[in-house]
């Protein structure tokens, strides 16, 4: 079967119940889509140590559908409080978290996106306070001008590929729409706010503004 591409569909109500009702349980967990589009969570429970992902029906996050994924692809392990991935060469397509290839081991934070193949596989941390509106995470994509769409588009646009990519840079955006660096950062702040992550690290919120833009289906590959 053909690798999906790295995005997600437009989430529904219900899955968005069964996310929150997993947060509340305050345990780690990871989210994605299986091969027939269905949302699926795993929590990682205290008894959880190392989790196996690859195509190999084996696999504790078994990948099958996925034919970018390799039989051994890539290991979750746990590490004092924290969750890393690693990845030792034994994939042939190699794993991705927000667009940089993982080698060796690395340490996973909340909200980071894990490419593995063609399958994005979402890591929340646990114990992570949920925002003022619950939903905000979650919910429907907010009202935007034409001007922050094509502003997000732009940012989006090499997630276009089979791989999962690093967000377009602020300068490659503005050469791409003809407008000032200065213009593309006022609207990326604004996006920011409309998409609820103001409280997200600097150094994360362009790739999760990508995230939500895909899961959300605001822009589609």
């Amino acid at each position: 079967m053909k690798a999906l591409p790295a995005t997600l569909r437009t989430v529904s109500p219900a899955e968005v119940a069964e996310r929150l009702a997993t947060e509340r349980r305050g345990l780690p967990f990871l989210v994605y889509l299986d091969g027939d589009r269905r949302q699926r969570i795993i929590e990682l429970g205290p008894d959880a140590t190392a989790l196996s992902i690859g195509r190999d029906a084996r696999s504790d996050v078994s990948l099958g559908w996925d034919s970018e994924v390799s039989r051994a692809h890539a290991v979750l392990e746990r590490v004092g409080d924290s969750w890393t991935l690693s990845d030792d060469g034994l994939s042939r397509n190699g794993s991705y978290v927000n667009g940089q290839r993982v080698h060796g081991r690395r340490r996973l934070e909340d909200g980071d996106a894990v490419t593995i193949g063609g399958t994005l596989i979402v890591f929340v941390a646990a114990g992570v306070p949920l925002p003022t509106t619950t939903t905000t995470r979650y919910a429907a994509p907010p009202e935007l001008t034409a001007a922050q769409r094509r502003v997000l588009a732009a940012l989006c646009a090499p997630a276009a590929g089979r791989t999962f990519a690093a967000p377009a840079s602020n300068a490659e955006i503005a050469a791409e729409l003809f407008i000032t660096v200065d213009t593309v950062k006022s609207h990326l702040h604004r996006l920011f706010e409309l998409f609820g992550i103001e409280g997200v690290p600097q150094n994360r919120k362009r790739a999760e503004l990508v995230r939500l833009a895909l899961e959300r289906g605001v822009v589609s590959t």
